[in-house]
């Protein structure tokens, strides 16, 4: 397997959407408890980070197996059968690279204590069962529900609890404070799988998958969709006044036209090639405006 192959199967592309929410964490962090525990940081995010790629080869894997034979999507658009991969050493891989985070999250469990077992435990499932069984949760109106905390609020707890947890104590300050400063990120993660949802309505329901949108109906999820990136955009200004963000975070307000743009175009038309890019925009641009700001005040702090 060639180096390009790999990134591919591994959806390096997407990694944004979990690198973000640790940086935030530690920014949110060094911010609110002056503390920096690099290495709990360096292990708890190379566990992540293969975690998160073994749960992309999964998706892979799994999207394989459920395609129906003599379909083109088996031959030619999935990475596993386009590039004529070993479905047995794929499967070795993935298996692998779960084992190996999971050995250095119990390891980090061991020296910061039971809450991050807890936490982790959830992501696994959450990560293997997405694609996973006979009803995935990508096939059910939870796709949205877990998606988004998952990585967007989840992520940023943890990476919050391995550095701080000598003095992190578990009330509704403490989770408050974290939930809203990821709220931004957890928004837009699920907006992404709601736009894809969206688009997808029609095949989904021919392929028995009654996602979120199924229930909602179009309508009210292109609307759910627009209410969400409101409500991310008033959480950033909301966190830095009630002084758990510092004022630099308002500099992620430049972004604020693109992402009124995207909403727009997304609002005219959803359809897969040409729309569903302005969910991956908003993310992208939103998100990293937002470490960026953070990171800014990180010399003056």
């Amino acid at each position: 397997m060639t180096i390009p192959v790999f990134l591919e199967l591994v959806e390096i592309k997407a990694k944004t959407a979990s690198v973000l929410p640790f940086i935030l964490g530690a920014c949110y962090s060094w911010y609110n408890y002056h503390t920096l525990n690099l290495l709990a940081l360096i292990v708890f995010f190379i566990a992540m980070f293969i975690f998160n790629m073994a749960v992309d080869i999964l998706d892979n894997y799994n999207d394989y197996h459920h395609a129906k034979a003599g379909h083109d999507y088996k031959r030619k658009t999935n990475i596993i059968g386009r590039e004529n991969l070993s479905v047995k050493g794929i499967f070795w891989l993935l298996s692998a690279m779960i084992a190996v985070s999971a050995v250095m999250g119990l390891v980090l469990v061991y020296y910061t204590g039971w809450p991050l077992l807890v936490m982790g435990v959830i992501c696994y499932l959450v990560g293997i069962f997405y694609s996973s069984g006979r009803h995935p949760l990508s096939s059910l109106p939870l796709g949205e529900v877990f998606s988004g905390p998952t990585m967007g609020f989840l992520i940023t707890l943890i990476c919050v609890y391995v550095n701080t947890y000598q003095v992190f104590t578990w009330n509704l300050m403490s989770l408050g404070g974290v939930l809203l400063i990821s709220l931004p990120n957890t928004l837009w993660i699920s907006n992404l799988m709601l736009a894809n949802n969206i688009c997808d309505l029609e095949e989904d329901e021919k392929n028995e998958r009654y996602t979120l949108v199924h229930y909602l109906g179009k309508g009210r999820s292109v609307r759910l969709f627009v209410i969400m990136n409101v409500v991310a955009v008033i959480a950033l200004v909301c966190a830095v006044g009630v002084g758990i963000a510092p004022w630099t975070i308002l500099f992620s307000l430049l972004v604020l036209p693109l992402i009124i743009k995207q909403n727009k175009l997304f609002l005219e038309k959803q359809v897969k090639k040409e729309t569903f890019i302005c969910a991956v925009k908003i993310l992208a641009v939103g998100a990293a405006s937002q470490a960026v700001t953070f990171l800014m005040y990180m010399p003056f702090s």
